[in-house]
């Protein structure tokens, strides 16, 4: 997978742009130009396995099985990917072992600057490497949620 960094600052300290981020509610919200309807089911600490779901055309739960790889509130979160829930069972892939995702967030005079960057070893699937403008689609609800 090619690495890929995308950033945008933000017009609120970091607490809160750590909880617009990363709170179920909006997390739905500023996720939505991935996946409409996706949610997560775990907890944003160190270790803790979380799983990146969305109702399928079938009505099962499909998405991503991963983990924290690392908490750091308020400051950065590394999720590693693991595999997938296809027909609501989770199956490890070898193919997203060591697939990275991780948002760092830095403020500075009031404003936070929250970096993404992603990056994986082998090839991965496209649909894991979500185009730019999506990515700045996704980020600017963020913004908006965050700045209100």
């Amino acid at each position: 997978m090619e690495n890929q960094k995308f950033s945008i600052v933000i017009n609120a300290p970091q607490k809160k742009v750590w909880h617009a981020m990363l709170d179920q509610d909006t997390y739905q919200i500023w996720t939505a130009p991935f996946m409409p309807g996706s949610f997560y089911e775990g907890e944003w600490e160190t270790g803790s396995k979380m799983l990146f779901l969305v109702k399928d055309e079938k009505g099962m739960m499909s998405g991503m099985v991963s983990h924290i790889k690392e908490s750091r509130p308020y400051e950065f979160v590394s999720i590693e990917h693991k595999g997938v829930v296809e027909d609501g069972k989770e199956k490890e892939m070898e193919e997203l072992a060591g697939s990275l995702e991780n948002y760092t967030l830095k403020e500075v005079d009031g404003k936070t600057e929250v970096i993404v960057d992603l990056s994986g070893p082998g090839e991965i699937d496209e649909e894991w490497q979500q185009e730019e403008d999506i990515w700045s689609q996704a980020l600017h609800i963020l913004k908006e949620i965050a700045e209100k």
